[in-house]
C-alpha cells in the first residue's frame, strides 16, 4: 500500500494538472457534467460581461478551473475564452445602489476592514457583483 501511495505521489509531482482542466466543450447538445475538452486560448478576443458558465452568471474574470483568471468571449460560454489582462477586468459601475444609498465612487462601507470596493452593476443589492478598487 505504501509503495502504491509513493508511486501515486511521484506521478502527481511529475504530471501537474493542465491549466485548462475543467473547461467544458459545448456543441449543439450540452455535454455530460464531467466531460471536458481543452481549447487553445483566443488572444485577440474581447471579454463579454456578464457571461454564463456552468449555470452561473459572472460579471468579471474568473479563476474557475484554471490557474489564472479568464473570461468568456461569448454571453454564454461556448469554448471561446482568453486569459484576462489588466485591461480585461470588468470596470466599476457608477453610480450604484448599496443598501439604501447611491455611491458615485468606491466605498469602504460594509467591508470589515474598510477596504474600498465598488459594484460591477448598477444595483449591488440585487446582483451582489463587486470587486475591490
Amino acid at each position: 500500500m505504501a509503495q502504491r501511495l509513493g508511486l501515486l505521489l511521484v506521478l502527481l509531482c511529475v504530471c501537474p494538472p493542465h491549466p485548462l482542466d475543467g473547461v467544458p466543450y459545448e456543441d449543439d447538445s450540452p455535454p455530460p457534467e464531467d466531460s471536458t475538452i481543452q481549447f487553445p486560448e483566443v488572444e485577440d478576443g474581447e471579454c463579454v460581461f456578464p457571461f454564463w458558465y456552468k449555470n452561473q452568471l459572472f460579471y468579471d474574470c474568473i479563476k474557475y478551473g484554471m490557474r489564472h483568471k479568464w473570461c468568456s468571449l461569448n454571453k454564454t460560454f461556448e469554448g471561446h475564452w482568453k486569459y484576462c489582462s489588466e485591461t480585461d477586468f470588468a470596470p466599476c459601475v457608477f453610480p450604484f445602489w448599496y443598501e439604501r444609498l447611491i455611491y458615485w465612487e468606491c466605498t469602504g462601507d460594509g467591508d470589515d476592514f474598510g477596504r474600498k470596493w465598488c459594484s460591477l452593476t448598477k444595483n449591488y443589492n440585487k446582483d451582489r457583483a463587486w470587486k475591490y478598487c
